[in-house]
């Protein structure tokens, strides 16, 4: 492969993918022939995927518990055609699990094509090898999930891929980092703690004026707030451990987009070898037909708790893309449904409140990850952040103080009373 510089993706060696193969793609994979893009959310989320077997007639979808197929001569061509992914094989390849899943996912993006992986660094690490190359470079934000920096900054130099770290909210910051070089932009749609917004129309903008690709991670907005297939983003992918999922009980990833571009993708998955189980697909396919119903719960509550901690005199600032106030004003108009169930906000007293107030809480429980039915709360230093410095931290606009709080779907009457007995009893000690 010529390590030669490139402009965008023009002289690429996978620019038939992108441009000049010939070869059609259906949407899918699918085993339903069925289509429920007519409805709204909810309906999806509960038929969408949803696979009738014929010989038991169960309402819910079976558990294909097996790791191989049966082969015959239409397989066999399959493989020789190139359109195995069209087909049951192996599981690694792929399985009727994992159809009825992927055809769930797909429709709630709008898209055309999904595949589920073991784990949302899973989703990220195969959608980012299959749109990378040795010599190019990459732009992502400064304040990103700690694993996918990790990722990023720690391994991708390794094979002779730059990254450059920008203000995902500075449109001109990051137009001044493309050069002849840049062939992938990644961001997350939300950001993790600040929740800052991405500009993700004007990403958009940017990736077709500079013939780029670009991946946004949807996990703290969800389908629910935010579709950016619909606004010309290449790939969008999540961390289905949580919203998705929601209940606390499964690892999992997704990552959806065109059927060209997946299918990209999973040439990557299957090197990689992040499927996903069979059993994590039954779970994950059960949880999203209450999707809908919890991220009402989540929105709802979120913004009544975010508006009570911004009253609250203890409480230093509360950033929450629901306020009036949010700086991002233009993004958030495009969210019609809610803004997630995401605050963070910093409280008086540093780290050392923080962990007090953690402590005193009754119903959110101290845990890392989010978007469970349960309220989650954590400190950004030494859970989601630990990898950074604390200059790092700072940098990106982390105090001392900050709370990342994940609003679960209790009652948030008794989520505000727990709130104000913790910050009572920790400033009257």
């Amino acid at each position: 492969m010529s390590n030669k510089p490139f402009k965008g993706i023009e002289n690429q060696r996978n620019d038939l993918w992108f441009g000049d193969l010939k070869r059609k793609r259906k949407p899918g994979p699918s085993q339903t022939n069925k289509t429920y893009s007519e409805y709204s959310m909810s309906t999806q989320s509960v038929h969408a995927g949803q696979y009738d077997d014929p010989i038991s007639g169960a309402i819910g979808t079976p558990i294909f518990q097996s790791s191989t197929f049966y082969l015959n001569s239409d397989r066999y061509e399959s493989v020789e055609e190139g359109t195995a992914r069209d087909t049951f094989i192996y599981t690694r390849y792929g399985n009727p699990s994992q159809w009825s899943l992927q055809e769930k996912i797909a429709t709630l993006e709008n898209a055309e094509s999904a595949i589920v992986f073991s784990s949302g660094m899973a989703a990220i690490s195969s959608s980012v090898f299959a749109l990378v190359e040795k010599g190019c470079n990459i732009i992502t934000s400064r304040d990103l999930y700690g694993g996918t920096y990790n990722l990023l900054y720690e391994d991708l130099q390794r094979f002779g891929i730059e990254v450059k770290f920008v203000d995902m909210t500075d449109v001109e910051e990051i137009e001044s980092a493309i050069d002849d070089r840049t062939k992938l932009m990644f961001f997350e749609s939300l950001s993790n703690p600040l929740l800052k917004m991405a500009p993700v129309d004007k990403l958009v903008e940017i990736r077709k004026n500079h013939g780029l690709r670009i991946i946004i991670d949807n996990t703290f907005l969800t389908p629910f707030n935010l579709k950016p297939l619909d606004l010309g983003v290449d790939l969008v992918v999540n961390s289905a451990t949580k919203y998705l999922g929601g209940h606390s009980d499964l690892v999992a990833g997704t990552v959806s987009g065109s059927r060209k571009m997946i299918d990209m993708v999973w040439g990557q998955m299957l090197k990689l070898g992040g499927s996903m189980d069979p059993h994590a697909c039954f779970m994950l396919e059960r949880s999203l037909k209450t999707f809908a119903l919890r991220m009402r719960a989540h929105n709802y509550n979120a913004t009544v708790l975010a508006d009570f901690l911004q009253d609250h005199p203890r409480i230093k600032q509360v950033f929450f893309p629901g306020f009036d106030t949010y700086p991002y004003e233009a993004d958030k108009e495009r969210m019609g449904a809610g803004c997630s169930g995401m605050i963070s906000f910093v409280i008086e007293g540093g780290d050392e409140m923080s962990h007090a107030l953690l402590a005193a809480l009754k119903l959110p429980r101290e845990a890392t990850s989010l978007g469970g039915v349960e309220s989650l709360v954590s400190l950004p230093y030494n859970t989601s952040q630990a990898s950074l410095t604390k200059k790092q931290r700072e940098a990106i606009g982390i105090q001392d103080g900050t709370i990342r709080l994940s609003v679960g779907i209790e009652d948030s009457e008794d989520l505000i009373n727990d709130f104000k007995q913790a910050l009572d009893f920790i400033y009257e000690k």
